[in-house]
Order: structure tokens, then sequence, then C-alpha cells
């Protein structure tokens, strides 16, 4: 058996999420099947993160074991032949025996996406959050660049699977603002060593209240310290998130 790392991209518009699930199609299940067809063997794979429905994926990483000695350019030709146009398997690496997707990342990066402007562009229905309040963009900036460093992040962890610990080291941030007819496209992106579970959606709707106004940016170096979930944001929606990339330090 060889041990193999796949980078995928998915619009998660039309699945459950990825995990598989008995009354939903998932990215798992599709990309899971696609192999199988290729290779004539069972396969599981795990993925870095368990997306949930709605969310996307541009560098979305897998790991799994296979026996076949097909080499890594078939595979991602054969594989994709298998998959609906939604998935795309865009490289297949051999990697290190016991590589765990999961397990080994040191670092992953989300994007989240607004559109804050009267009239939702149609067809950017299914990538972003409509919100046509008008926003403090600015306000919102100031408070993203609080969220950067080492914190407990409980109070934006939903929740799900019990963690050891809820601190984690925000390593980047980013607030990009585009003009749009009517308003204007808002880009968030974090960048940290791990992240809990809707921790980017949670963060991202604490700062849609800060930009409607109903707290200042000054409001997150306390509501970190609370640790209480229920005094932060609502959780944005799935729509407007992507995974843009993992990554394995010193290991690939």
């Amino acid at each position: 058996m060889r041990t193999l790392k796949l980078t995928i991209a998915y619009d998660g518009s039309r699945y459950g999420g990825w995990q598989v699930q008995p009354n939903a199609p998932t990215v798992q299940a599709k990309l899971e099947q696609a192999i199988h067809q290729i290779v004539g063997e069972p396969v599981r794979t795990t993925a870095s993160g368990r997306t949930d429905a709605g969310v996307h994926a541009h560098g979305q990483v897998i790991s799994c074991q296979l026996s076949s000695d097909l080499s890594p350019a078939r595979l991602v030709r054969g594989i994709n032949s298998q998959l609906p146009d939604d998935i795309r398997v865009l490289e297949v690496e051999p990697a290190p025996s016991g590589f765990h997707a999961i397990r080994d990342a040191t670092r992953k990066r989300y994007r989240y996406r607004i559109w804050n402007a009267n009239v939702l562009d149609v067809f950017q229905r299914d990538y972003v959050w409509h919100i046509p309040i008008p926003l403090d963009s600015e306000e919102m900036r100031k408070a993203i660049r609080l969220f950067k460093g080492q914190h407990d992040f409980m109070s934006f962890q939903s929740t799900g699977s019990p963690r050891k610990t809820t601190v984690r080291t925000m390593k980047d941030v980013g607030f990009h603002v585009q003009t749009v007819r009517g308003g204007q496209e808002i880009t968030i992106e974090l960048e940290a060593d791990g992240f809990l579970y809707n921790m980017v959606r949670n963060i991202v709707g604490t700062l849609v209240w800060i930009g409607r106004g109903r707290e200042t940016a000054e409001w997150i170096p306390t509501l970190i310290k609370q640790c209480n979930r229920r005094e932060a944001g609502m959780t944005a929606p799935a729509k407007g998130l992507t995974l843009v990339k993992v990554w394995y330090d010193d290991l690939l």
C-alpha cells in the first residue's frame, strides 16, 4: 500500500458537506466512488477538515492509501473523468507512510465573502453572504486585526467535536474591500494553526455585528476574554466560506 496526498477543489453548493452521510450527496462519497471506479479497490479518504454543507474549497487536502501503481498524473486524469463537474482533483502526490491530512496539518487559510449592496449579483448567490444593510467596513477592518496572535477562541466555537484546547494562533488576517454596483464586496481571510468548529463563520458574524454599528472594534478583546459563545455574533451562512489552502510544513 502507498500513501497519497490529493489536493482537490469543489463547489459545495449542492452537497451536504464533505463527510459521507446516508441521506445527502457529499464530496467524500463522490470522490471515493470515483477513485474506486479507476483503481478497482475500495478506498477511505481523510480530509484536512470536514467542511459543512454549502462550504467550498480551492485547496482541500486528502490523505488515502492505495495499492494501485497508477502514476499521479494518470490518477488525476482518471479520477476527474469520473467526478461531477463541481469537484476536481488538482494534484496527486506521494506522501510519507502514516501521513494524515488532519493531524499533520500545520496551518489553514479560509476566505469569506460578503456582498454588501442593495441588489445581489445573481451569479454570486451561492458564494457570498448578501447583506443589503450598509456596513462600516473600516470599523470591521480595525476589529479583525485584534484577532491576530494566540488567543482562546472559545467565544467563537459552536457546539461540536470536543477539543483538548480552544487556544489557537491566528497567524494572518486579511480584509479587502472592492466597490460593486450599489455597495461593496468584502473579502475576509483568516489563517491559523487550526480552527474550531464554525470558528471562521462565528468571527465573521461578529465582524458584521460591528459593521452594523452594534459594537465597536474595542469589543473584541473583551469578547475573547469572556470565553462565552453566547456573547459573540451570529454564525455567518456557510455559502460565503471557502477553504483556500492547507500547509504541512517540513513534512512533504
